[in-house]
């Protein structure tokens, strides 16, 4: 069973992650991490953070020389900014003083560090969360809930993918829509879909400022964003996550809790600011009659192959072989530059939101953060229906049942 944990805070020492049920002789480094932790900070419309975070990583348990040893794999990433914090954000008591007022930079509302933040913001966690826990101000409920915690999922999310490469199972991911701007309908086909998932289609996505692949379109989001900046707005859009080599069968139809779909729409809704996930075709699905909205099959090569893939790569629950798609909408950042309205729960008068140093947009970011969620979940699933305490085990494993499938009709 492959299990996974995060922890830190936002501007505490660091965050860790673990994952546990890796089998050993996954090849995997510290680069690897670095690797997937910089694509993570890529895209345009970032804040002033993704500047200076360096995202340092280390290893410190369960790979040795570079490969897994099948215990659990745990990981460490230094937040750059501590130093600046150790006061404010301090596991053990500090006295009064150390706790003086120091006042952002860079905007005169930044608050304070050590200042109470008794003003929710809209569209955060922050008021839900003071009352779930019974807190008085916000700095505990927005430390954790920061999107700053996706940097140890995709760093634990590599790992899953360096397990799922050397299993014949490749992903990558794009935006297709940001701040109302949508690709074109058709502009991608299957072929186009399935080199984002190569070595060489992922560095051309993630070359473009938006991780778009249309080129034209990408130019008009870059613009978009300029206008949010300059309207002192954000903006949010949608991502698609694309793999390439599953076999069919992965899940499964005979519970709920074990089909594929559904626990890939969980991973993904599990990322801040995600509020919609899709397969294949999604919602336009439902506006088709049924004989346009499903995979019609043919004869090819040997195997049987869906003409079209509606259905994004699940059928019942269970991977079908053909590309899998998944789509995930990511709202507009909450922490809004020009501030929205709130309530001082200190006082209970009107009051304009905390404003917290952000992002104008984090859409080309989500995907990298999605890729690391699905990398999890289909490795997961891998070996939830494999097996293997050893790589080399899953994979002569999941070669037997390639060559099954084969004789079956099955797409390998």
């Amino acid at each position: 069973m492959l299990r996974w944990l995060t922890a830190g805070e936002s501007h505490g020492e660091a965050l860790t992650g673990v994952l546990e049920g890796v089998p050993a002789g996954v090849g995997v480094t510290t680069e690897d991490l670095a690797g997937a932790l910089g694509r993570r900070r890529l895209g345009y419309g970032r804040g002033a953070r993704m500047s200076f975070e360096a995202d340092r990583v280390t290893l410190i348990g369960g790979v040795r020389h570079g490969v897994t040893m099948g215990s659990p794999v745990a990981l460490r990433i230094d937040n750059t900014e501590w130093p600046k914090w150790q006061a404010v954000m301090s596991a053990d008591p500090v006295p009064p003083e150390s706790l003086q007022v120091d006042a952002g930079r860079g905007d005169e509302r930044e608050v304070a560090r050590n200042r109470p933040l008794t003003r929710p913001r809209p569209g955060h966690a922050d008021l839900a969360g003071m009352q779930k826990y019974g807190l008085d101000e916000a700095r505990p409920v927005l430390e954790r809930a920061s999107a700053r915690e996706t940097a140890a999922r995709v760093a634990l999310g590599e790992v899953a993918r360096q397990a799922l490469g050397a299993l014949g199972i490749e992903l990558g991911s794009h935006v297709v829509a940001l701040g109302g701007v949508h690709v074109p309908d058709g502009v991608l086909d299957r072929a186009a879909l399935g080199d984002l998932t190569t070595d060489g289609g992922r560095a051309r996505i993630d070359a473009d400022p938006v991780r778009c692949g249309d080129p034209a379109t990408a130019a008009t989001m870059v613009e978009r964003v300029d206008e949010a900046k300059r309207a002192g707005d954000t903006l949010g859009g949608v991502v698609e996550v694309v793999v390439a080599g599953l076999p069919s069968g992965l899940g499964s139809h005979v519970h709920g809790d074990r089909r594929l779909d559904a626990q890939l729409a969980g991973a993904l809704m599990s990322i801040q600011a995600i509020k919609g996930v899709e397969l294949g075709d999604g919602f336009d699905v439902a506006d088709q009659p049924g004989s346009a909205a499903h995979d019609e099959m043919e004869w090819d090569e040997g195997a049987i192959r869906r003409v079209t893939d509606r259905s994004g790569g699940v059928e019942g629950g269970m991977s079908t072989g053909e590309l899998l798609r998944v789509r995930a909408a990511m709202k507009p950042i909450s922490t809004v530059p020009r501030a929205l309205r709130t309530v001082d729960v200190a006082t209970g008068e009107a009051a304009t939101a905390h404003h917290q140093r952000s992002d104008v947009c984090a859409v080309p970011a989500a995907g990298v953060v999605a890729e690391a969620e699905v990398a999890l979940v289909l490795l997961r699933a891998v070996l939830e229906k494999f097996g293997g305490d050893h790589l080399e085990d899953t994979r002569a494993a999941v070669e037997h049942y390639r060559r099954r499938l084969a004789g079956m009709g099955g797409r390998p």
